[in-house]
This record gives C-alpha cells, structure tokens and sequence, in this order.
C-alpha cells in the first residue's frame, strides 16, 4: 500500500467509537474543552462527544495520522471513563504504556454488596491499598463502579492486575505485596542485566 493509498484507507475508513458514563464527559471535555483538544491535538485526532448519550467519535484529522495515534486516543478517552484525571490517562501517550481493565463481576458477580467488599480490599482503608500496590509496582491504579482500571508498561501492569485479582480472590494484603515485592525484583534484575548487555556491545 503506497502512502497515498495509506492515507487515504486512514482517512475513509478508520472511524473509532466508544462511550463514556455521562458523569465522565465533563472529565474528558474539562473547562472550555481544554482536556478534549489536548487529546486531539497530541494525537492528531478529531473526536466528537455526545454529551447526551456518552457516545465519543475518534477519527483522524489529518493524512498523517496514524492507526497508533486513533488507538492513543482511544486508549485515553477509555481510561478517563474508568475514572483517571486527565493527567494520568496522558501517561498512555507514552510508546511503551497500556491501559488493562479487570471486571470485579467476572469474579464475584453481579451482587452489588458482593462488588463493593471486593473493591473495599482493593482501595484499602482511606486508600492506603491501592496507593501500595501503585507505589510497588509504578502504576496508576483506578477504581471506578465494578472495575479497576490499570495504567502502566505491559509488565508492570500485568503484575498489578494479578494482584488485584489475588485480593479480589480474597489473599491477604500482606502476600499480595511479598508476590509484587518478588516480581518486581526479577523485572528490576532483568532491566540491569539487559542494560549491562548493550553497554558491553558498545
């Protein structure tokens, strides 16, 4: 596909869709519209929000926007509606950075008490749990109706999600933080080993 041909496909065809609680709209709008123009203009996006129904429109507003740029868009409009301030979706931006979703009724149901003991385990007294585990484990961590929304690189985030799925389970904090101790240390001793490699080859 030339990039004529490329642009063209980008422009005619690739038109990303999502929807938002109405209560987040505000969020992905802010004041005057400041946060939905930040989006589009690092993104090279137009997106289009409904404020009635929560419907977002993401479409490219140039030939040079990418498939990667429509998906940074998207990935941030989606980590707002699962409650991120702004500034923290914007770490999606970030080539190496994901946004992983875990549905506390996929574990438990749909039993509102049942999903709120859960999501008490995960937020902790006044916070303290879920500021931990974004404090081991370098990431951003959101509780937002039945899910728990992560922000972090593919490995950090997945270490968080198993985590969150260990308290979900119903392990005690206390081994859930010995679990994240220990892979952060392999992932830690991984990076330096790697790094020590490439310095040698220079």
């Amino acid at each position: 596909m030339s990039g004529e041909e490329k642009a063209k496909f980008i422009m005619g065809v690739t038109r990303l869709y999502e929807k938002l609680p109405l209560d987040r709209i505000g969020v992905l709008l802010g004041e005057n519209g400041r946060v939905k123009k930040e989006i589009e203009e690092k993104t090279r996006t137009i997106i289009t929000v409904d404020s009635n129904t929560g419907s977002v429109i993401i479409e490219p507003a140039s030939p040079n926007t990418t498939a990667l740029d429509l998906m940074r868009a998207q990935n941030i409009v989606r980590a707002i509606g699962y409650g991120f301030s702004p500034e923290r979706a914007f770490r999606l931006l970030e080539e190496d950075q994901i946004l992983e979703v875990v549905d506390v009724r996929q574990y438990v149901g749909d039993k509102p008490n049942h999903i709120k003991r859960v999501l008490g385990r995960v937020i902790g007294e006044e916070g303290k749990a879920r500021r931990t585990l974004e404090e081991l484990t370098g990431t951003y961590i959101s509780v937002y109706d039945h899910y728990v929304a992560i922000i972090g690189d593919y490995e950090t985030a997945n270490i968080a999600k198993k985590a969150i799925e260990m308290l979900i389970e119903g392990r005690m904090h206390s081994t859930v933080y010995k679990y994240i101790d220990r892979e952060m240390f392999n992932i830690r001793r991984r990076r330096m080993t790697e790094l020590w490699r490439r310095e040698e080859k220079l």
